[in-house]
């Protein structure tokens, strides 16, 4: 949804990119990013979109991590509901941002 609003606010998202499989985790993408520094320094307006971005995503992979250390708590290392491997697959989540780009370009602002 963000990169469709970026679309249709005048910046250029490739196709491939927009019409992605969403049951597929985002992955990091070079164009977006360039995309993401122009925003960055040139348009106040979406900064602070996009820094609200970051701070949910933070906010969310804070919950994970809090997740994770409850469920180690409750259940130790056992199966998780629904099958899966519990706190194992839970600590994988924890480096899987919502907004990859956004992390991806902090060193170039």
């Amino acid at each position: 949804m963000f990169l469709h609003f970026l679309d249709e606010n005048g910046y250029t998202i490739p196709q491939a990119i927009l019409t992605r499989d969403m049951t597929q985790p985002i992955k990091p993408s070079p164009e977006v990013q360039q995309v993401l520094i122009d925003i960055y320094r040139h348009d106040d307006s979406l900064i602070r979109v996009c820094e609200r971005l970051v701070d949910l995503d933070e906010g969310i992979q804070e919950w994970r991590y809090r997740h994770v250390k409850m469920v180690e708590r409750t259940i130790g290392t056992k199966e998780g509901t629904g099958g899966s491997a519990g706190a194992k697959y839970l600590a994988a989540t924890l480096s899987q941002p919502l907004f990859p780009d956004l992390w991806a370009i902090r060193t170039e602002l």
